[in-house]
């Protein structure tokens, strides 16, 4: 229908310094929220990161500490070994020796409970047996 017609020197519409506003207030709240999302999203890969780290950490000393068990497992098992060739070596000599040993001392025991040696005869008798 009819048109109307514009008025010279007015403008129609926002005006310039309005829409400048405007965009300054959208550009600065964007930006405010974009710092605020990287920021956030920098401290979770820091946490992260630091959480990898202690993991990482943690790892190591369980291996560590499991090498140092394998470690004194082989030292125990190597010492067990060398106990064992002892005493075999002793018990090979031992058989023989012991029970007439301990058969002397109860036969010197019985024979001064019973009268027929001294205090001081069994000492001597007993200290001879014994190689002291």
């Amino acid at each position: 229908m009819f048109r109307r017609r514009p008025v010279r020197g007015q403008r129609r519409g926002r005006s310039l310094l309005r829409t400048v506003a405007t965009t300054a207030v959208v550009a600065g709240t964007a930006t405010a929220v974009s710092k605020g999302v990287s920021g956030s999203m920098d401290k979770a890969a820091m946490s992260k990161q630091q959480q990898m780290e202690q993991q990482q950490v943690a790892q190591d000393a369980a291996n560590q500490a499991q090498t140092e068990l394998e470690q004194m497992k082989g030292q125990l098992a190597a010492l067990q070994a060398q106990q064992l060739q002892a005493d075999q070596a002793t018990s090979a000599a031992a058989p023989s020796v012991q029970p007439d040993l301990i058969v002397q001392l109860q036969q010197l025991t019985q024979l001064k409970q019973s009268g027929a040696l001294s205090e001081d005869e069994f000492q001597a008798a007993k200290a001879k047996l014994l190689g002291s």
